[in-house]
């Protein structure tokens, strides 16, 4: 006999596994020096990857296991609650490891926005001074821990409101009541 598993509980392992992942990937970057501003295949398959594939892959799996945990049963209310929660834990470890990353290796930050505005000068030649500080100080924002977290959080848990549609239309089969 199967142990029942909550949707809590799928929630928490899911969106660790994810959120390990994202973490992962970022320090693979990282240690062999790959810059997703400048090489467009890298940052293109982390982005399908992040936003399409695991998400949606694990939010099928995660609706899954407990679909066979529950006699069979899911509602789309449930998978949805699934990969929002998933996301939102994600973003949750990712973000915070980036804060911790940021503290470890304080120069990150300003390498990262002297590579962005060295590619942003190439691609708009014709940006003014104004316009670049601007636009620099807005990124530069985003990346402070009060921001990225909320954000990071709420950007995935509606990606993951998006894919739980899917998914539990996919996987749904409710109890019939009577």
């Amino acid at each position: 006999m199967e142990q029942k598993t909550t949707v809590g509980k799928t929630i928490l392992n899911y969106g660790a596994l994810f959120g390990i992942v994202m973490v992962l990937e970022f320090v693979v970057g990282y240690v062999m020096n790959i810059d997703p501003q400048t090489n467009k295949t890298y940052g293109l398959v982390i982005n399908l990857l992040n936003f399409l594939i695991l998400p949606f892959a694990l939010g099928y799996m995660g609706s899954n296991q407990y679909k066979k945990s529950n006699n069979g049963f899911i509602s789309i209310g449930e998978a949805i609650k699934i990969t929002v929660g998933m996301g939102a834990i994600a973003a949750l470890i990712y973000s915070i490891f980036f804060w911790i990353f940021t503290i470890v290796f304080p120069d990150f930050i300003p390498e990262l926005m002297e590579k962005i505005r060295s590619i942003t000068i190439q691609q708009n030649p014709n940006l003014s001074k104004e316009q670049m500080e601007m636009s620099l100080s807005i990124m530069e924002k985003f990346m402070k821990p009060y921001v990225l977290i909320p954000t990071s959080i709420l950007m995935y848990s509606f990606v993951g409101l998006i894919h739980g549609t899917i998914v539990g239309l996919i996987v749904k089969k409710e109890q019939a009541t009577f």
